[in-house]
């Protein structure tokens, strides 16, 4: 009999449960499809009680199929009654389509949350049979009062918010009551009525958590506002009102007053005709109404997005099953193939009713009082278990909690709160997990399987070692992309040729590395090196200690190498030189005390100014929370980065002296970057504080003293980056555009609104003279091919342009003969290309269908891109062209060598790699960032070299200690793979990783297993689009 604390990771772990017994969307006794095969994304999910969870899909894989991943995590029958909304490109909440591939709805999905939130709100709530789906709406009700979303009297809310006390911190006590008034906010003028919120609790002594869901649901079902999410409209004289859908039909509001209704009974046809939305209803003649009423909306896709989630409504309440898909018409096509899918409310009712599903225990992340559902005995035994999910969920929690809440799960749940421990698999499949503090050298000598412990576990200088936690030691969560706690472990990604250390000829694509001589340490310096503290959080708060450094360097080349440059100079104007000023000087401030505070705590931590004292300073939480509540002080002047970009752009466009100045300026060492990009550092800085702190708080158990700190810093930082997630995704895209142009030769107005970034990158075209290089650059509205031009600095000349707009795309590998090659039928012309793989193919092909569709729904079909004409461009395809492109190939090296400027972007890299990245791509370097010392090592020398090593945009920038001012040289990354050492090199150290690129090689060495599982994951970032399928274990690395 395999005992509780042996049992497998299961789906509804997060939620106590053992077994998962029921699947929202999926027929009964059926599991979740099979994953598609290609890459897998991770998709971030927000819960109900405020916490993401990361679902690993693949690629081709539609919307049903993460729907259901929640539904099986969550152990979800009812699953049908919900749905995943999130923000589109254009700022809208739309619904996640079920039947669509989900990454065709997500632009950027590594920047997208997308929420599980209800969908269908019922009439009645008795209709809800599991008591998990009670507590799920219960959630919603509450999100909704607190957003101010259910508006009611004060005498219901507070009757509802003391239910939602009553289920959290259970029966009255007048003094933790009212500190749990005090601490949590439920209403938006909570304080008005605190006294008639206490006053309601007294009454609810005895009630359960279940019995408190019940009465909350019960009296919210009975508010004009239950359910009613409104979309703004106007009548035909132009008064302005709200439309919503209900389980009856359609409602009018004006405010949050119900003026009309529509019964669905009533309503012979729903449409609309661009702004416009029609309700046709049937013949009635004791109906005042017109036949038609029409309300004008504030756009077409208002429309649409209202007029979807009424046909669902209209599908789930008044049908008795799915509609079937409509047969595909041989000609023509007439309507919206849109349709509802997932099982209706009578199919979920008479499911439930014959079906007899066993009750599923789980927890209520906000209480402290143990019900008939909430965690089993099971569930304090899951911290030590053998195995852990090979796909996997992992928790964040963004709301604090209450204090009693966390006593509760101390006292009562033995600390199974999900930040610490392993989350529910996606699929039930399973891996082993890693040892905390294994030895890594001794696990390659020994060909261990991923996650076995040593018999005796070496707690080598620099290694996490054992957990400083009452839990014991925390899971490390290796999922399918052979990561662990979401972290790279290795494996084959490909990254940039280098030079060659060994003698031979220097790469075009990177300043010379450094030789072997200088700070090169021998084997007994080596093993004498200090001993740090063996706690992750250590790791983690030195993680941020040392990009601190490096943001703040940073910040210092706007503040003080620019403003040095440009002050100087009397064609810079004044009023940008003091907008950038104003701006950015306070952060530097800011940031300076900010670092200052952090070395001091780590320098504490670290025991060198206080070894006496133990423990009192092994946290960093409440230095995060004091600078994060201070840093929101400063949020104007981070709203106004991207005027500066902006005004910047448009001095250098209205001057070209402004122009030289910032060109020269870009070539001085300490600009390693595109300035641009040290413009819009702040920005990416939050998102770097996000991650920190996620992973702070997925560390610590809910016992420990760091834990409120953090989460409550974690719960700041989200805010501010939800605030300017719009401006950053603008400015990321603004700045992108403005880099290409400097990269491009022939080409006017990229930069202009709407028009989206989304891949660059190396293809083949086939022309009369055969397969021919080029540079290919896909945006919104049109594809752009080029090739590298001869003029001194290196720029792309434009060749051609291809709108989308009406654009075709098909597979032509058999009508050519050329592998991996494709056809693009324009409106003007055909092209036909060639990848240099099938998975780059893959990518190109998905990305230009993406743009392709993007281009139809766009007003405005097509806005010419080139300042040459089209006769000019067919000279240079049919003649000189060509012949200077295999010129160029030739020359290139030399060309690089000789004219530093601009040789080094990420679009010469993809030339000379033959690869290709996009916008998405770029979204992810930007949040994997990291610096720190690493010792380095060449294939035939000895000794390892200490560097400081910063990466960020695709490279490594190696500097001799963090105080330097630039680098000594860089690496691009892309086209390079990176490994473990194998037995063969005889690397007999622990936390080595392994850079090449056909004959370059080069051995990196970090300080602790945390380290290496960091830097190993991001270097595998900026090559995850171009990469071989990672190893799915830790063991595959060796």
């Amino acid at each position: 009999m395999v005992e509780p604390a042996d049992r497998p990771s299961t789906a509804g772990q997060r939620l106590g449960a053992t077994e998962s017994f029921g699947v929202s969307t999926l027929e009964p006794g059926l599991r979740p499809p099979a994953q598609a095969p290609g890459r897998q994304v991770s998709i971030r999910v927000q819960m109900l009680d405020d916490t993401q969870e990361v679902f690993q899909i693949s690629q081709r894989s539609p919307g049903k199929l993460l729907f259901d991943l929640v539904c099986v995590h969550l152990n979800l029958v009812e699953g049908d009654y919900f749905g995943l909304e999130y923000q589109d490109q254009r700022k809208m909440t739309v619904w996640l389509d079920l039947l669509k591939p989900t990454l065709k709805q997500l632009r950027r999905p590594k920047n997208t949350i997308l929420r599980f939130v209800v969908k269908f709100f019922p009439p009645d709530h008795t209709q809800l049979t599991e008591e998990l789906t009670q507590y799920l709406f219960a959630l919603q009700i509450k999100r909704d009062l607190a957003c101010g979303r259910l508006i009611c009297n004060d005498t219901s809310a507070a009757l509802m918010v003391s239910h939602i006390i009553q289920s959290e911190i259970g029966d009255f006590d007048e003094t933790q009551s009212w500190q749990h008034l005090l601490h949590n906010k439920y209403l938006p003028d909570q304080d008005a009525i605190r006294d008639k919120i206490t006053d309601c609790h007294r009454k609810h002594v005895g009630q359960t958590p279940a019995e408190s869901d019940y009465q909350l649901l019960e009296i919210a079902r009975r508010l004009e506002m239950y359910g009613v999410r409104l979309h703004p409209a106007k009548d035909r004289e132009g008064t302005k009102l709200s439309l919503s859908v209900a389980h009856t039909g359609v409602l009018v509001f004006q405010g949050y007053t119900k003026i009309n209704a529509f019964n669905w009974s009533k309503i012979r046809k729903l449409s609309f005709k661009r702004k416009r939305f029609l309700i046709k209803l049937r013949a009635d003649p004791s109906n005042a109404h017109h036949d038609t009423l029409e309300f004008a909306m504030a756009s077409r896709d208002c429309c649409k997005i209202f007029w979807k989630i009424c046909v669902e409504y209209h599908a789930f309440f008044r049908l008795f099953e799915e509609p079937k898909p409509k047969p595909k018409p041989i000609l023509f096509t007439r309507g919206s193939s849109f349709r509802f899918s997932g099982r209706t409310q009578k199919q979920i009712i008479d499911y439930v009713k014959d079906s007899e599903v066993k009750k599923v225990p789980f927890e209520r992340k906000h209480s402290k009082i143990l019900s008939g559902g909430s965690m089993s005995p099971q569930s304090s035994s899951f911290r030590s278990q053998s195995q852990v999910p090979k796909e996997s969920a992992m928790s964040v929690p963004l709301a604090d909690q209450p204090d009693s809440a966390r006593l509760g799960h101390q006292a009562e749940f033995n600390g199974s709160e999900e930040p610490v421990g392993a989350t529910s698999p996606a699929n039930g499949s399973h891996d082993m997990q890693a040892a905390p503090g294994s030895d890594l050298a001794q696990s390659r000598q020994n060909h261990h399987v991923a996650g076995s412990e040593p018999e005796q576990q070496l707690l080598n200088p620099g290694s996490p070692g054992s957990e400083d936690s009452p839990l014991g030691s925390p899971f490390v969560i290796v999922n399918g992309n052979g990561s662990v706690n979401g972290q790279g472990m290795g494996g084959t990604g490909v990254l940039g040729p280098g030079h060659s250390p060994e003698g031979g000829q220097l790469s075009p694509l990177t300043s010379p590395l450094l030789t072997d001589a200088g700070y090169v340490r021998n084997e007994d310096e080596d093993e004498a090196r200090r001993k740090f503290p063996t706690d992750k959080a250590y790791f983690i708060a030195k993680e941020l200690l040392t990009t601190e450094r490096t943001y703040l360097k940073d910040l210092q080349v706007i503040t003080k190498s620019f403003q040095d440059v440009v002050g100087k100079d009397e064609a810079f104007p004044d009023f940008i030189n003091n907008l950038i000023s104003t701006s950015y000087d306070p952060l530097y401030k800011f940031h300076q005390g900010f670092l200052k505070e952090v070395e001091q705590r780590l320098g504490q931590w670290e025991g060198r100014s206080n070894a006496h004292i133990k423990g009192d300073y092994q946290r960093i939480g409440d230095v995060l929370l004091k600078n994060i509540q201070g840093l929101r002080q400063l949020t104007i002047h981070l709203q106004k980065h991207s005027e500066c970009l902006v005004e910047l752009e448009r001095a250098c466009r209205s001057s070209r002296k402004v122009e030289a100045l910032c060109r020269e300026f870009e070539q001085q060492r300490v600009c390693y970057l595109p300035f641009n990009i040290f413009l819009l550092r702040p920005l990416h800085r939050l998102l770097h504080y996000k991650l920190i702190l996620e992973r702070l708080c997925k560390h610590y158990p809910p016992t420990h003293d760091d834990f409120r700190d953090s989460r409550a810093a974690l719960a700041d930082i989200s805010e501010m980056v939800l605030e300017l997630q719009g401006t950053m995704m603008k400015m990321e895209n603004f700045q992108k555009l403005l880099e290409l142009k400097k990269d491009l030769t022939g080409i006017d107005n990229l930069a202009i609104p709407r028009r989206e970034f989304i891949r660059l990158g190396c293809l083949s075209k086939l022309s009369g003279k055969g397969l021919q290089q080029r540079m290919f650059f896909l945006f919104s509205d049109s594809l752009v091919y080029t090739s590298r031009g001869m003029t001194p600095t290196n720029q792309f000349k434009v060749h051609g342009q291809l709108p989308l707009y009406g654009m075709t795309i098909s597979e032509s590998e058999e009508e050519w003969g050329v592998p991996h090659s494709f056809t693009l039928f324009g409106q003007r012309q055909s092209v036909v290309v060639a990848a240099s793989c099938a998975s780059e193919m893959e990518r190109w092909v998905e990305d230009i269908r993406m743009a392709i569709d993007l281009a139809e729904q766009s007003s405005s079909p097509h806005t010419d891109l080139l300042s040459t004409s089209l006769s000019d461009n067919k000279l240079l395809e049919d003649g000189g062209g060509e012949q200077e492109s295999e010129e160029e190939l030739c020359g290139s090296r030399s060309s690089l060598e000789r004219q530093g400027y601009r040789g080094n972007t990420t679009v010469h890299v993809c030339w000379h790699r033959n690869t290709s990245v996009s916008m998405v791509d770029f979204s992810v370097a930007v949040e994997n960032q990291l610096s720190g010392n690493l010792l380095r090592k060449f294939k035939n020398s000895n000794g390892w070299q200490k560097l400081w090593v910063v990466f960020t945009n695709f490279s490594l920038f190696f500097y001799k200690s963090h105080q330097d001012d630039y680098p000594l040289a860089s690496l691009p990354l892309l086209g390079y793979s990176v490994t473990v050492p194998s037995e063969s090199e005889n690397i007999h150290k622990d936390y080595v990783f392994k850079l090449h690129f056909k004959s370059h090689v080069y051995y990196f060495r970090s300080e602790s297993e945390y380290t290496f599982e960091r830097w190993m994951e991001v270097i595998r970032s900026a090559t995850c689009s171009a990469s071989r399928s990672l190893p799915s274990t830790r063991k595959d690395l060796y």
